[in-house]
């Protein structure tokens, strides 16, 4: 069983679940707001913030539905992060939900991240 606590934020998106996806499983378009670039070969994504690198796999994916990777250095069998897509039947209303892992120490942290990070993906895509 994992240390890390599960996290899992809701936020609205203007966006059709299709164009949404694309910002959450294509390397150039995670490039475009997640992290300074990124490529992928096959399965294996490299994020690039900087001067440093981290490796993830992408792990399970489901077209306009979600992406889940798991960070290569990360030992933890239950942790990964997760970009899913949701809409209300009634509405109609689109949200992306991140689920990550962190430690009982890193909660907030994380969480302002995730803030941050989905902040610069809206503004890239207008939502």
């Amino acid at each position: 069983m994992s240390d890390k606590k599960r996290i899992e934020i809701e936020f609205p998106i203007n966006a059709s679940p299709s164009f949404l996806y694309q910002y959450i499983s294509a390397p150039d378009s995670l490039g475009e707001w997640f992290a300074d670039n990124v490529n992928s070969r096959g399965q294996i994504y490299t994020f690039i913030w900087n001067d440093s690198e981290e490796v993830a796999k992408r792990i399970g994916q489901k077209s306009d539905v979600f992406t889940r990777f798991k960070w290569e250095e990360d030992d933890e069998k239950e942790t990964f992060f997760e970009f899913r897509i949701q809409v209300d039947a009634l509405t109609k209303d689109v949200s992306l939900i991140v689920v990550d892992f962190a430690d009982d120490d890193e909660v907030d942290e994380t969480k302002m991240f995730w803030e941050n990070k989905i902040s610069d993906l809206k503004h890239v895509i207008g939502g």
